[in-house]
């Protein structure tokens, strides 16, 4: 397998390669519950590049809403055996939409109109509009990962975030996938989202430089929402060209502010969320050997 990706999620793992998904996820009892899917191919359209990060985005995004469902139903100590309302989990997944689109697009947004206001060249100028517009949306980011990270909850799951992180250097760096070998391993991985969502500001910053400075304020927001799979994919891309350069001393300077973004999305974790994100890569190596089989 390659460039195995995961999620923290509620009290699990999730753990995803091109093949499939896992999530693993300790009870409250502490018997570890499992949930497998293989995934269909994407279309060789579909992974031509810059198309294929927004794709990404789309499936990481949908992969994710299930793995946090599963995990939810299994780790709440009254667990409910009825499927999830369909209705009710369209409707989360759309406030979470909105609110992110006004968090962090909407608001920085208006808070750079309102500071070109009292700054003329703010909105003069395209670049700095969009500089001062991607500082504000930064600090937005940080202030929420900083905000989040104090809840007990979040914690636990920044513990799992860091235990899957663990267990994929440690599979990676071909060790075994031990109590020993793991926790001797990096809670930091340059794959990791919270390094992607940071690419995206930045590369934001420029792809909305070419927005028309003259245009309304809803004009801007909207071509900003359009704008949004361009995004993702050039920020996919520079994300696997500096993972083919990792060794580049240039690269490794660029990467070096994701690593340490991750110290406020991961945390060490203890031995029995370990055994869990290795249930969970284990998990995923059945769905390879099936696939072999069919080959």
């Amino acid at each position: 397998m390659e460039n195995i990706g995961g999620q923290a999620v509620i009290e699990g793992v999730m753990m995803k390669s091109r093949k499939g998904w896992t999530v693993a996820v300790r009870g409250p009892k502490g018997d570890i519950h499992v949930k497998r899917e293989a995934l269909k191919p994407i279309p060789k359209i579909l992974r031509l590049p810059l198309m294929r990060g927004a794709v990404a985005l789309y499936q990481a995004f949908s992969i994710g809403i299930r793995a946090i469902e599963f995990s939810a139903r299994k780790a709440c100590k009254k667990e409910d055996k009825k499927n999830s309302n369909p209705f009710s989990t369209g409707l989360t997944i759309g406030f979470a939409i909105i609110l992110g689109i006004a968090i962090f697009i909407l608001l920085p947004l208006y808070a750079t109109r309102l500071l070109g206001v009292i700054f003329p060249s703010v909105s003069k100028s395209s670049l700095l509009f969009n500089l001062v517009d991607g500082i504000i949306r930064i600090i937005l980011f940080l202030a929420y990962l900083a905000a989040i990270g104090t809840w007990k909850e979040m914690r636990r799951i920044f513990e799992y975030h860091g235990a899957e992180h663990k267990v994929i250097h440690a599979y990676e760096n071909k060790k075994g996938l031990i109590l020993k070998e793991v926790k001797d391993c990096s809670p930091h991985h340059p794959r990791c989202g919270t390094s992607f969502l940071l690419i995206v500001m930045v590369i934001s910053i420029l792809t909305f430089s070419l927005i028309p400075q003259d245009w309304s304020y809803m004009n801007k927001f909207f071509s900003r929402l359009i704008l949004i799979p361009a995004v993702a994919g050039l920020s996919f891309e520079f994300l696997k060209l500096s993972l083919r350069m990792k060794n580049n001393p240039l690269i490794n300077i660029i990467i070096q502010p994701g690593l340490l973004l991750q110290r406020l999305t991961t945390r060490e974790p203890d031995d029995d969320q370990i055994e869990v994100a290795v249930r969970a890569l284990e998990e995923l190596f059945k769905i390879e050997e099936v696939n072999a089989r069919k080959t």
